[in-house]
């Protein structure tokens, strides 16, 4: 049986020792937004974005240094939406990953650069020769992971959530609305092993319908989090989205229908795995890992 949250760990590990190599700290005078970079990039968290890019890549027979360079890049840029969802123009949390938030453990303006630099710094990643010596193949990952993160993904969808409170919002839009700012990102980093492994069309779609079904599991387990769930157990605020007024999986549905929605969803996202038989096993095992978690 596959070992998933020993597998989640190692992976853990090898990204971090990755991001502290691309992060490295700064004894020049702008050396605190390094300092505020490192704090929120380096401060534990799952990695299941990172994951997903390796799993993926294995399937293609990529190098594993390759993929941590990309899995490495993705992480940034989620770590670079956590700095601002965390500010007091967003959601306004105090508290990630069990630590204070990075505009409370520096300051706003501190915050809003590292997030600025992380993203950069993302993009220069994917760009550089050492990711793929095939420069098409930077391009598309390029492309890919800007079109995820853009107003067409991440920050569209955030843009969504910051009007949610003023809209009655049905599953549909919800679902739209988590497609954006959580399943973009999730969706290209299973798509990125394929685009390392320069892989067969039919295999792109198929890694991306299982990111499409994943995301949506992932985000109902969230919200199960966020009514169910301590801050000791998740490391942020809970019933931010109740506090907030604002429409979501567990409002509309109930928690046990959206329960069974999400486990219907890990079970759908498994199915498409088809096509790569054993190889598949950690995407599997992952499936089914996010919606019974409880972190």
């Amino acid at each position: 049986m596959f070992e998933i949250e020993a597998a989640l760990a190692q992976n853990a590990r090898d990204v971090d020792a990755v991001l502290g190599s691309l992060l490295p700290a700064s004894d020049d005078r702008e050396a605190r937004l390094m300092e505020a970079v490192r704090y929120s990039t380096l401060s534990g968290g799952k990695r299941i974005r990172p994951f997903l890019v390796r799993s993926s890549a294995d399937l293609f027979g990529v190098s594993h240094g390759l993929a941590l360079r990309v899995a490495a890049a993705i992480e940034m840029i989620h770590s670079y939406s956590l700095i601002h969802d965390d500010l007091p123009a967003m959601d306004n949390d105090d508290l990630r990953r069990g630590m204070p938030t990075c505009h409370v453990k520096f300051d706003e303006a501190t915050a809003i650069l590292a997030g600025d630099a992380l993203i950069a710094r993302a993009f220069e990643v994917l760009a550089e020769p050492a990711t793929h010596a095939d420069p098409r193949v930077r391009a598309d990952l390029v492309v890919e992971v800007a079109r995820a993160s853009g107003g067409e993904g991440m920050v569209g969808g955030q843009m969504l959530d910051l009007l949610a409170a003023q809209w009655k919002l049905e599953i549909a839009e919800i679902t739209r609305l988590q497609r954006l700012k959580t399943g973009a990102l999730i969706a290209v980093s299973c798509e990125a092993g394929a685009i390392l492994g320069k892989a067969a069309d039919s295999h792109r779609h198929a890694l991306r319908a299982y990111a499409h079904d994943l995301g949506l599991a992932f985000q109902i387990a969230d919200d199960l989090l966020d009514v169910e769930g301590s801050a000791e157990e998740t490391g942020k605020r809970t019933h931010k989205d109740e506090s907030a007024g604002k429409a979501t999986f567990v409002s509309i549905l109930g928690p046990e229908r959206a329960r069974a929605q999400s486990h219907m969803l890990a079970h759908q996202a498994i199915q498409h795995l088809e096509p790569f038989s054993a190889q598949a096993e950690p995407l599997r095992a992952l499936a089914l890992f996010v919606v019974t978690r409880r972190y």
